[in-house]
């Protein structure tokens, strides 16, 4: 795997820490119903180009 991918793959980690503590605030306080499932599927996104990055690699 070259350095490049694993940048990506480092920086793709770190917002899907950071997401998934907005998620946990989100679902502890549930002010817009949309927010819960848009942070999800970012994560979901995330989860996938990394999989695809390391495919490739």
């Amino acid at each position: 795997m070259n350095k490049k991918i694993q940048k990506q793959i480092e920086v793709a980690r770190k917002k899907i820490t950071a997401l998934q503590q907005q998620l946990t605030g989100a679902k502890q306080q549930p002010d817009d119903p949309r927010e819960v499932p848009r942070i999800e599927a970012e994560i979901a996104k995330l989860q996938a180009e990394i999989t695809a990055w390391k495919a490739q690699g």
